[in-house]
């Protein structure tokens, strides 16, 4: 189960990535291009997060994880590239 969060946790980490790269460089530069991939990749994106969170927190009782490990791994979602740090710090081993 680890190994399949770790896959969803890089998934949701590209999707964040492309929401911000669709954000950034698509809407000044293309706004007609923002506004058709908008929707399909924030609906992903959303997807992901939330099965993230949900795995996230199974884990912590199927692992035994503290409090403070839960909560690094959760706001480690919310920041671009965190996911990616979370892997490597927590959840490799």
């Amino acid at each position: 189960m680890l190994n399949f969060f770790r896959f969803i946790a890089a998934l949701e980490g590209i999707s964040y990535i492309a929401l911000f790269y669709n954000m950034l460089y698509n809407k000044p530069n293309n706004p007609e291009l923002y506004q058709q991939l908008l929707y399909p990749i924030g609906m992903i994106h959303g997807i992901l997060f939330v099965l993230y969170f949900i795995l996230a927190i199974y884990l912590k009782y199927e692992y035994n994880w503290s409090m403070k490990k839960l909560g690094l791994i959760l706001i480690a979602s919310l920041l671009p590239f965190g996911t990616f740090y979370s892997d490597y710090k927590w959840l490799k081993n």
